[in-house]
């Protein structure tokens, strides 16, 4: 009995040219980070259920893929990568040097509504400073994430509030005892509207002072008067201390324009305790935030004594790639190889090999056909090379190493005869910029 073969929803395959693009998008995220100084851990996919549940908190409980093993033990797959990296610290801490800069691409699993560059397996690629609770490390957070997606060709907007003087402002009402809720109601306000909002605030904080909160995340202006606006409702605090000073180093970076202070960003997971922000693409702002993260001064504390502040960052990279798709900046599709080596003789692969390590040693990516036709024809070979996005198609002589060659251009269906090895190494440098030796 066949079975259908089949994937869940909200899962994907990915062929070759996609998962190249989404490598080659990979790789530039990662060298950015790489650039201000961040070094690669790796956690595990499936963690004690225990683990992940501590501090996740609202809809991220229904969301998680939790189950039983084969030992009877309480497990999840890891819905994002900042609480494994708790539970990493806390576990590796004396083995760290403190602060500590990491990044993490990997997968994550959510049980949500699948939407426009939102799935149930995922790719997050996180950023964080663990060890500092400094404002600079702060703003070199906030600083990456503008460096790396102009990177990727994008132009953005940095929204960013701060989460403890949002507390002040609910301290102040008289409804601190309902903080959590009335932030993840807030964090709703793009997808639901000011007035689905209004009428959820009112239920958990009564009318007047529904209006109130509506009244404080609603301020605008430039980003002095809307911390002037929020610091006149809240009371002047650390907080807003730190968002000033953070606006000092916006403006001597000279980066001020990039940065929203908008008090209606309160992100929705419990974890956050400081500054939060998201990130929005000035071309496509309805697809929503490609870039989110804050500060989490107490989350390691859920696994260690010792309290570590933390700040950090994560970018979606399927929503990276949906909207540079919508938006027309997503590279072409990547070929396997710039360059192939046609079989004429299968007795000869050793030969054809030891000419590939010669293109590969010059930098130029070079793969080698494995069969020859029955007649002898390398149509079939110039078809492959043509639906594997390969450019240059080597036709060897008998003797692959010392007689001349043919170079094929498969897209303009044109030959160059009689080339030496080293001929025809120079001559795809010169025309798809790999260097030669």
């Amino acid at each position: 009995m066949l079975i259908e073969p089949k994937v869940l929803k909200g899962f994907r395959d990915f062929l070759p040219p996609a998962e190249i693009t989404r490598r080659n998008l990979t790789e530039k995220i990662e060298a950015s980070f790489r650039s201000f100084g961040f070094v690669p851990i790796d956690t595990p996919a499936l963690e004690y259920a225990e683990i992940l549940l501590g501090k996740g908190g609202g809809e991220t409980e229904k969301q998680i893929y939790r189950f039983k093993d084969n030992g009877d033990r309480d497990v999840a797959l890891r819905f994002d990568l900042t609480v494994p990296f708790a539970r990493f610290v806390a576990l590796h801490q004396g083995e760290l040097a403190f602060p500590f800069k990491r990044y993490h691409i990997a997968k994550v699993w959510r049980g949500e509504n699948t939407q426009r560059g939102r799935y149930r397996e995922f790719t997050q690629c996180d950023f964080d400073i663990i060890g500092s609770d400094s404002p600079a490390a702060d703003f070199e957070i906030l600083l990456m994430i503008r460096a790396t997606l102009l990177g990727l060709g994008t132009d953005v907007r940095i929204h960013l509030n701060h989460r403890g003087l949002f507390n002040r402002f609910l301290a102040h009402l008289g409804i601190s005892e309902k903080s959590a809720d009335v932030l993840r109601t807030v964090d709703k306000l793009a997808k639901v509207g000011a007035d689905e909002t209004g009428k959820s605030l009112a239920c958990l904080a009564g009318d007047s002072n529904a209006r109130k909160i509506l009244d404080f995340i609603n301020a605008k202006g430039s980003f002095e008067e809307t911390l002037d606006r929020i610091t006149e409702l809240s009371g002047v605090c650390e907080e807003s201390s730190r968002l000033a000073l953070l606006r000092r180093f916006m403006l001597d970076m000279g980066s001020g324009d990039v940065f929203v202070l908008d008090p209606s960003i309160t992100r929705g997971l419990d974890y956050y305790t400081g500054v939060v922000f998201e990130t929005f693409l000035t071309e496509l702002p309805d697809i929503g935030s490609i870039c989110s993260g804050g500060r989490y001064d107490n989350l390691a504390g859920l696994y260690s004594k010792a309290k570590i502040s933390g700040v950090g960052s994560s970018i979606g990279l399927d929503r990276m790639i949906a909207a540079l798709e919508s938006l027309g900046k997503l590279p072409a599709a990547a070929t396997y190889a710039g360059t192939a080596i046609a079989c004429l003789k299968e007795e000869q692969s050793g030969l054809y090999q030891a000419l590939a390590s010669r293109f590969r040693e010059a930098g130029i990516p070079c793969e080698v056909f494995l069969e020859a036709a029955d007649d002898g024809k390398l149509v079939r070979q110039f078809v492959l090379a043509e639906k594997k996005g390969i450019r240059w198609l080597v036709i060897p002589g008998e003797n692959p190493l010392q007689d001349v060659l043919t170079l094929r251009d498969i897209g303009a269906r044109q030959n160059r005869e009689g080339l030496s090895p080293g001929e025809a190494l120079n001559w795809i440098a010169t025309h798809t910029g790999a260097d030669s030796k």
